[in-house]
């Protein structure tokens, strides 16, 4: 398992260091404090964190810890007593705060649908408000209802009192990325949900991110689900101190105290492999083939390669089609062209390493392409490929625990 280079590192006050945004698209958060009135301790004590572009970002902490007082600081849903704010590259306390909400997506538990209004008209009310016309919010409405798997025709004119608790949060989910913003706000979305529901819910938000890279900032008291679905886990204590800042693998095998140990409950071994992703480990490099390559040359790259006896035909979208051995390109001039055997269904380069685990066990192949957004090919992955990386999670674990 490699590290994520660029992780934000607690510095020595336990607040995380600020790094450039990736593409403007990220929050800075520098020096922000929140005093409500007659409180004796601050809600938020001088909070300095980095949000990259394009990552979700869970904030994690017991009742009280003020992870979700800092979230609603982001929108000024509460204004900062001190300190400066940054979305997607701009001041946000230079912005009209309602503004600046029609720009930031927000989504919180029981979705918070308005009873009166049905479905469609709940998610166009930002597109409404930003002056789109009819066509388009119609159309924008619809396009949303299908990537969260609701059937427009069915639910387009429905009220939320007539869907379930897991369509009124994907109702919720499509209401946030109406006006498609920069930036998402999740405040525990599925913590009052059945466990089933729950868990499919987390499931299609990591599916629609992997294809809309926002900016998700995700509150959670639950550690399961913040290692599952933060690409970073700010683990925060009382008064908003941020005790760790990193991702998931780094604080399971690295916590930075005994806090984070204890708040995280034991068991990490098996926790890295149920919450590690496919991602993270390093993947086999096989010799990559167009169909329009001369066979002559990909022969020869094959033959050079590691593995030596087969590569990969990706199309010109450089999603994986087929395997191609030497066998196949024996006494074969001219073009690649459709020789070689189908890969199987991809592996998506977000699941998890006991998720990867089950679907190899059930793949008659031995190697298996892993693929990211738009299905575009990031490696190849066998048994041997997740047991080697799990080998290497447990030899840290090993020397964590001797070093202590």
């Amino acid at each position: 398992m490699h590290e994520t280079p660029g992780t934000p590192a607690a510095n020595d006050s336990g607040t995380a260091g600020t790094a450039e945004a990736d593409g403007g698209r990220g929050i800075e958060l520098i020096n922000v404090t929140k005093r409500f009135p007659g409180q004796k301790t601050p809600a938020v004590d001088d909070i300095t964190m980095t949000i990259p572009g394009g990552e979700i970002v869970v904030l994690l902490g017991p009742s009280g810890s003020g992870k979700t007082t800092t979230m609603r600081l982001i929108n000024r849903l509460i204004e900062p007593t001190s300190g400066t704010i940054i979305v997607a590259g701009q001041n946000a306390l230079d912005i009209d705060p309602n503004e600046l909400r029609r720009h930031i997506g927000y989504v919180i538990q029981n979705a918070g649908l308005f009873p009166h209004m049905t479905v469609g008209t709940n998610i166009g009310l930002v597109p409404q408000m930003l002056g789109w016309d009819k066509r388009r919010i119609a159309d924008r409405v619809d396009e949303l209802l299908r990537l969260v798997d609701l059937d427009p025709a069915t639910y387009r004119d429905r009220y939320p009192r007539e869907l379930s608790g897991g369509q009124q949060q994907r109702v919720g989910v499509a209401r946030a990325l109406a006006a498609d913003p920069p930036a998402m706000l999740m405040d525990e979305p599925f913590g009052a949900l059945d466990p089933i529901t729950r868990e499919r819910l987390q499931d299609e938000l990591l599916q629609l991110q992997e294809e809309l890279g926002k900016t998700i900032v995700f509150v959670t008291h639950d550690v399961d689900e913040a290692l599952k679905l933060g690409d970073r886990i700010a683990i925060l204590g009382q008064g908003s101190r941020i005790a760790q800042y990193a991702t998931p693998q780094e604080i399971l095998l690295n916590p930075a105290d005994e806090y984070v140990e204890q708040f995280l409950g034991g068991g990490q071994a098996m926790k890295l492999l149920k919450f590690s992703r496919v991602a993270d480990v390093p993947l086999d490099r096989i010799p990559e083939v167009r169909a329009d390559e001369d066979a002559t040359a990909v022969r020869a790259r094959i033959e050079e390669s590691e593995n030596g006896s087969f590569g990969i035909v990706l199309d010109e979208a450089r999603r994986p089609l087929r395997w191609i051995t030497l066998d196949d390109l024996d006494g074969v001039d001219g073009p690649v062209g459709e020789r070689g055997d189908a890969t199987a269904t991809p592996i998506r380069a977000r699941i998890t390493l006991q998720q990867a685990l089950e679907a190899l066990i059930q793949i008659e192949q031995d190697w298996v392409p892993v693929v990211g957004p738009r299905n575009v090919y990031r490696g190849t992955v066998t048994l041997a490929t997740l047991q080697n990386a799990i080998k290497d999670m447990k030899e840290r674990t090993r020397r964590r625990a001797a070093r202590s």
